[in-house]
């Protein structure tokens, strides 16, 4: 069901994106429009790890640099069944983390540094075993595609209003531009909103099966998302705020409306509803790593 909401979204998103092009310019502003949504989305699927790692300084570490962090997403990846993703650092104290990449062979998991200092090592296992919900569940792509067309419909947006668009079609062509450099980009970026929405619900979902445990995910997100420091990297690229587990920009918390990411509340509350599902409501029971206090961590 996630996926049929989230395909039937992505079409939406097209749907408007064509509609500002046929406002602006008529059929051909249409067929604009199109070629350029693909021109974008063929820069995008190529090229959104590395413009997402580049423009929050992640640096990349491995088992000599981060051997608890590197060894614990190689033996998530192991259960969740996909490659070992490249593991990034990001220097910020803000605790957060993101997934980037193409797909699976080509993904990338960041962890704040705030992340790695704050959470224990349950909680941090139950936060990468989500960034590799994402990966296996190819959000990373669908999460860059919708990001991509949001923007390029406001750019066109403003394009047909600062350029005049629709002025070949009177009195009614001009309305229709100025009424989509006005409702185009709001629309648009609702529909990403839902988009990332669906998608985190979802990951949160896997991740739990993924580390064994959902309750080590919902504690770490009652403790994140609590925290209020600002990541300066992420106010300078807005446009990235989706990737990341709870969103990362200041006062986020104000605009539910076009916030990318569920109620941490609702979250926390959908995964003890699956830990109790699962059987497993006491930490360290079930299939997945004991991590319980005292015993002895295979991520060590």
């Amino acid at each position: 069901m996630n996926y049929t909401k989230t395909l039937m979204l992505l079409a939406a998103l097209t749907a408007v994106f064509l509609s500002v092009g046929y406002l602006i310019g008529g059929m051909t502003g249409m067929v604009i429009a199109l070629v350029i949504s693909v021109a974008t989305n063929f820069y995008a699927f190529w090229n959104s790890d590395e413009l997402a790692l580049r423009a929050h300084g992640a640096r990349q570490v491995d088992r000599a640099s981060a051997p608890e962090l590197y060894q614990m997403v190689e033996d998530l990846a192991a259960r969740a069944g996909v490659p070992m993703p490249a593991v990034y650092v990001l220097d910020t104290d803000q605790p957060n983390a993101f997934a980037t990449g193409r797909s699976p062979d080509k993904a990338a998991v960041a962890a704040t540094r705030g992340l790695m200092r704050m959470l224990t090592r349950e909680e941090l296992a139950g936060v990468m075993a989500h960034e590799l919900a994402h990966i296996q569940n190819r959000d990373t792509l669908i999460m860059t595609v919708s990001a991509t067309v949001a923007g390029a419909i406001a750019t066109l947006a403003q394009f047909g209003l600062f350029f005049g668009g629709g002025r070949d079609r009177g009195v009614l062509g001009i309305v229709g531009v100025i009424a989509a450099a006005i409702l185009a980009p709001l629309a648009a970026m609702m529909i990403q909103s839902l988009i990332s929405r669906t998608r985190e619900f979802s990951a949160d979902r896997l991740g739990g099966e993924i580390c064994g445990n959902p309750l080590w995910l919902a504690s770490a997100l009652a403790k994140i998302s609590r925290v209020n420091l600002v990541m300066e990297t992420a106010e300078e690229n807005p446009a990235s705020a989706h990737l990341f587990i709870v969103n990362p920009l200041a006062g986020s918390r104000m605009d539910r409306l076009f916030s990318t990411h569920p109620n941490p509340e609702r979250r926390i509350a959908e995964l003890k509803r699956q830990a109790a599902v699962m059987g497993r409501m006491r930490t360290g029971d079930g299939p997945g790593p004991d991590l319980r206090p005292g015993v002895a961590s295979p991520w060590q």
